[in-house]
């Protein structure tokens, strides 16, 4: 059971947290290539089509947690430091996709902006984009683990 839900956890994360991570760095170029061409109709629906993948990904992302909640339980190490900084750490990457970079796009896609504004919205996705690396080599390093890694 435990290789199960690790697998899932593990396609999970690849699946719902790689394209969020990818289209939410690539959004803020996008958005200021249509701020510079306000008439370019392919370049806006890009900006929205990026917009949209991340809000899609990021509810399908809860898959994440839940499934890595059941493993960490399955393995018996719900209480370790390692896993309890990679939780900490996913709440905050959480955090600031919720309530810093996805509305930040929206502001972007409904109401246009500021070359300012796209800067902005790249330095938080950067931060939401080190969060998750960091998770991702706490998740394969695994502190004190059993596999001697």
């Amino acid at each position: 059971m435990t290789k199960f839900l690790l697998a899932v956890h593990v396609l999970a994360a690849i699946v719902a947290i790689g394209p969020v991570t990818v289209a939410a760095s690539m959004f803020p170029p996008a958005a200021r290539r249509a701020l510079a061409a306000p008439g370019d109709a392919r370049a806006a629906e890009t900006v929205r089509l990026l917009h949209r993948i991340c809000r899609v990904y990021a509810v399908v992302g809860v898959v994440v947690p839940v499934f890595g909640f059941a493993t960490a339980g399955q393995m018996g190490v719900l209480g370790d430091t390692w896993l309890v900084v990679s939780i900490v750490l996913t709440v905050l990457a959480a955090l600031v996709l919720g309530v810093l970079v996805l509305p930040r796009q929206e502001a972007l896609v409904e109401n246009g902006g500021t070359p300012a504004a796209t800067a902005r919205l790249a330095m938080v996705t950067g931060v939401f984009n080190l969060l998750w690396a960091a998770v991702t080599v706490l998740m394969i390093v695994r502190p004190g683990s059993t596999t001697g890694a």
